[in-house]
């Protein structure tokens, strides 16, 4: 089972964990089922969702503590390419087959131009109506003692851009490096990242690598290790740290949203339908339709930029100090 940046991307195989929600991952990759309590079994069996925006509302104004689970799809809005699907190629490569330790061993300097094109067009996008929305909610409820988080797949900090605070980046993120030498982990928003990668990167299937000798790649201002990105690539695992603050969120969350997900990819896939195993409302805001939309209670079809302002504007029943 395979994990992905922005939800189209990092491959992460995950450990058991003796958390709940871990357990289920960790069952899932041993081709188990998950426990199915009478509970459990009642929850997954429930009516199909709602797509009643005005009962959606009123849960959403009783909640305290929102759990919002994002994906691909809230950033594919802001123009940015998801890498899945027949176009998904960089040159003639698909991003799989570049975001691995064993690429990054057999040839840095490819794996850095290819770093380096997305950081580049990534200085060129902004975040969405979806991004603004939900960055907007989290300033208003925490004035009334009221919570969001934010959890996300995308390593594109378009949530952060947005003013969104309280955000887990469970795959990492474009903009850090860790080196490989000391395991220093930096923010580095510089343009280009280094010198010699000025002006490399192009996507077109014509493009040549540029070769670019190591030595001269990003390197470490601490020991001069060479360094990579801080994102989480196939056949790494996800940070311990970072899931353990996950699982606390959807241990409390009283509200959760699913937000531009396929729900296909896992552990993320695995979140929201433990969340509503425990009766939590749930509500999908997606194009289409996924197989994990008949757990959930709502699910509002269309493109997150429309549906999403909406849902999370001001309930009538707030009260602004």
């Amino acid at each position: 089972m395979w994990e992905r940046e922005n939800e189209y991307y990092s491959g992460i195989l995950m450990n058991p964990f003796h958390f709940s929600t871990r357990r289920l991952v960790s069952q899932i990759y041993c081709g188990l089922k998950p426990a199915s309590s009478k509970k459990q079994r009642i929850c997954f069996e429930m009516a199909r969702p709602s797509s009643n925006m005005v009962d959606f509302r009123e849960v959403f104004a009783k909640a305290k503590h929102i759990a919002i689970i994002t994906g691909a799809g809230v950033s594919a809005e802001s123009g940015v390419p998801t890498f899945r699907g027949a176009g998904g190629y960089w040159r003639k490569w698909q991003a799989q087959e570049l975001a691995t330790p064993e690429a990054f061993a057999r040839n840095p300097s490819r794996v850095w131009e290819f770093y380096h094109y997305r950081r580049e067009l990534m200085m060129s996008k902004h975040p969405n109506p979806a991004h603004i929305s939900i960055a907007e909610c989290e300033t208003r409820l925490s004035k009334q003692g009221r919570s969001v988080v934010v959890i996300t797949q995308n390593i594109d900090e378009l949530h952060r851009k947005a003013g969104t605070k309280h955000l887990l980046e469970i795959h990492g993120s474009l903009f850090k490096t860790r080196c490989t030498s000391c395991g220093n982990v930096t923010e580095n928003y510089k343009s280009p990242i280094c010198p010699a990668l000025a002006g490399k990167g192009a996507p077109g299937p014509e493009a040549k690598d540029a070769g670019i000798p190591v030595e001269d790649l990003p390197r470490c201002e601490d020991c001069s290790g060479l360094l990579r990105p801080h994102v989480v690539w196939f056949g790494e695992t996800l940070d311990s740290d970072i899931l353990t603050a996950v699982e606390k969120e959807l241990e409390i969350c009283d509200l959760c949203l699913v937000v531009g997900t396929s729900s296909l990819v896992y552990p993320a896939a695995m979140f929201a339908p433990q969340v509503s195993a425990r009766g939590v409302p749930v509500a999908e805001f997606n194009m289409q339709s996924t197989p994990a939309t008949d757990k959930f209670s709502f699910h509002f079809a269309g493109p997150c930029g429309t549906t999403l302002p909406p849902a999370l504007a001001r309930h009538e029943t707030e009260i602004i100090s």
